[in-house]
């Protein structure tokens, strides 16, 4: 069974194709085709609240570029969502209907919260024996959940984002509600581990050459921030080898997730290199098996 599962994110959209290798008691997922295209849709939403007919354009022909992947690689079936840009969009209904109309390709708008329970699936491996903060940063929006040993205790969808927060399209008032709600349900909790998914950190985690699920010091993570801040946009390309993509919002997230640490009194970090496409494979996969297996990730 192949499957493939596609991310409409703020900042960038990604297509996985997995291949699934079944055994009795396991799953196994082991990816066939990963491609992530710099398409920022969430400059143009957070900015005129809408896609640009330029911006428009450029994505019905990704679209149509990732349904000829998809075909060619005679995927068994394909679950595509989008997040907080689109979701802002005017015209984000009428973009999806036209890509169903005229790639046939069946685009679902995914609420915060849905989006939250996608990406806890999977990660879910990572959350069984502490109590845990998970903070999700994308483009345009953050998703912080609450766990106690595997199960989730709370969970929030703030609308401050990596490219909302470089456009200066996030309100004091937002980040004020963030900050009291991060403390009240971090309250009586002793060191949270964070658990942290989003581009950006794992960047920050190629960057300090640490591998997935191995835990980094918040000491580290500030470190690191303060080096990137101090290279101009050019030398984080040339230094750093980020993608321009990558330069400028590198440092919006990363004080997004600085903050949430802060106010939940987290001293350390772990980046589990998994994200929502990985939970869509997972949620499709469940959609054609009955039992429940343990899903294992290959990279």
């Amino acid at each position: 069974m192949k499957l493939a599962a596609i991310d409409i994110g703020s900042n960038a959209i990604r297509l996985q194709i997995t291949n699934v290798i079944e055994s009795p008691n396991e799953s196994y997922f082991k990816k066939l085709q990963y491609v992530r295209f710099p398409l920022r849709l969430g400059a143009d939403v957070f900015e005129i609240g809408k896609l640009s007919d330029y911006t428009r354009g450029r994505f019905l022909k990704l679209m149509e570029s990732f349904q000829i992947l998809v075909d060619l690689y005679e995927v068994t079936d394909i679950m595509a969502c989008a997040t907080s840009a689109m979701r802002e969009a005017e015209n984000g209904e009428e973009i999806i209907a036209e890509v169903k109309e005229k790639i046939g390709l069946d685009i679902k708008l995914i609420p915060g919260s849905m989006e939250a329970k996608m990406i806890k699936d999977a990660i879910q491996d990572y959350l069984v024996d502490d109590e845990y903060i998970h903070i999700d940063v994308g483009g345009g929006s953050t998703e912080i959940n609450i766990f106690e040993y595997g199960e989730k205790q709370n969970s929030e969808s703030f609308k401050i984002g990596s490219v909302r927060r470089m456009q200066h399209h996030d309100t004091p008032a937002v980040w004020t509600e963030m900050e009291e709600w991060v403390k009240a349900n971090s309250k009586g909790k002793k060191d949270l581990i964070a658990v942290g998914t989003g581009g950006n950190i794992t960047k920050y985690q190629e960057l300090l050459q640490r591998k997935p699920g191995k835990a980094i010091s918040i000491k580290k993570i500030l470190e690191l921030r303060d080096y990137i801040a101090s290279l101009s946009y050019e030398e984080r390309q040339i230094v750093l080898k980020l993608n321009p993509d990558r330069a400028d919002v590198i440092l919006p997230a990363s004080d997004i997730y600085i903050s949430v640490m802060q106010w939940a009194k987290s001293s350390r970090i772990i980046v589990p290199d998994v994200g929502l496409k990985d939970g869509l494979l997972k949620e499709l996969y469940k959609l054609h098996k009955d039992e429940d297996k343990r899903i294992k990730i290959i990279k």
